[in-house]
């Protein structure tokens, strides 16, 4: 299976956990209580989304904001 990788963005909420963004992957946007369940729910919901489309023979996107730099 190929490898791929994302940009995933956290932000740190005033009422206490952290929002979500994986910015390649239209639709990701999740929410762990603390940065370590936060990492592990995104990279179940990353891992979901690339099966989705592989299963549908989808294209898998590039990461835009890795892509140019």
């Amino acid at each position: 299976m190929a490898e791929y990788g994302f940009t995933v963005l956290y932000e740190q909420l005033e009422e206490g956990g952290y929002q979500v963004v994986v910015p390649a992957l239209s639709g990701i946007v999740t929410y762990g209580r603390t940065l370590p369940e936060a990492r592990e729910v995104a990279r179940d919901a990353i891992i979901c989304h690339v099966r989705g489309l592989l299963k549908d023979n989808g294209a898998i996107p590039g990461d835009s904001l890795t892509a140019s730099c």
